[in-house]
């Protein structure tokens, strides 16, 4: 399609003219940014920059910028070695979209509802936040505040708790240090000394629990969801309300959220 909308024009015409009254900039943008995400998922990853700019026929300094904010959206991942690969968040929307396979998210996530009769989250890490991609709710009588694509802290959410319990002590630090640890409710886990020392009980029992610590009346329980290579990925939680189910009775969940977790670690990790 030509500049003027007609067909028959160049390539560079495409891409460069206006489409339906809109300027194909950010159509432009976009394709690039999907032709980079291609390259990343190809077979043999993760691949280098050189490898990423080439496949994609991005100029270099745009591969670049693009994949800083992919890698801050958890669409992608760079490695020590500076190779980027298929980011968490990637590796979710695929599981989702192949939720016709026997051990799909759907139905891992189904079967945690069925056994607790409660909502079950489940969301993935991306930076100094979590990010919710799946909500089942219950058939409960409530409808909790959360939706999917919310971002929420990682210090006061059960399933932020999860992951930094599985994180390197140094990489902790350094998101208190980046994010801060602000009061969300009465309740907030508000110093590294506190928030440390719950991290090394959630180490030891496998899960956490947000007692209205991140919303009040609200109570969950999260456990990391770990990738092949033991870095936690995501998590997945299950919530509830303060004044019809207790702690004690939330913690029982427990196993059955636990084995949700390990389940979803290869089809997410």
């Amino acid at each position: 399609m030509s500049t003027d909308g007609t067909h028959g024009g160049t390539r560079e015409g495409t891409r460069e003219g206006t489409r339906g009254g809109r300027t194909s900039a950010a159509g432009s943008a976009l394709e690039k940014s999907l032709r980079i995400l291609e390259a990343v998922a190809a077979p043999g990853g993760p691949h280098r920059l050189a490898e990423v700019t080439a496949a994609a026929a991005v100029p270099k300094s745009s591969t670049f910028r693009i994949l800083a904010s992919l890698i801050e959206q958890g669409f992608v991942r760079q490695d020590g070695e500076s190779r980027y690969g298929v980011g968490p968040r990637l590796r979710g929307l695929s599981a989702l979209v192949g939720g016709g396979e026997p051990e799909s998210v759907e139905r891992v996530l189904g079967e945690l509802r069925e056994a607790t009769g409660q909502t079950v989250h489940l969301a993935l890490h991306s930076g100094e936040t979590i990010t919710y991609i799946r909500k089942l709710e219950s058939d409960q009588p409530f409808r909790t505040a959360s939706r999917v694509g919310m971002r929420m802290p990682l210090h006061s959410t059960a399933i932020g708790k999860s992951i930094l319990a599985r994180l390197p002590g140094e990489e902790v630090r350094g998101l208190i240090a980046a994010a801060g640890l602000p009061a969300r409710t009465p309740r907030t886990l508000t110093t590294a000394e506190a928030l440390h020392a719950r991290l090394a009980e959630i180490r030891v029992r496998g899960f956490a629990v947000d007692d209205e610590e991140n919303e009040p009346t609200i109570r969950c329980i999260g456990a990391a969801i770990l990738g092949s290579d033991g870095r936690p990925v995501g998590g997945v939680s299950v919530t509830t309300v303060t004044f019809l189910v207790s702690r004690e009775e939330i913690e029982a969940y427990a196993p059955a959220l636990r084995a949700a977790a390990e389940a979803l670690a290869p089809l997410l990790g």
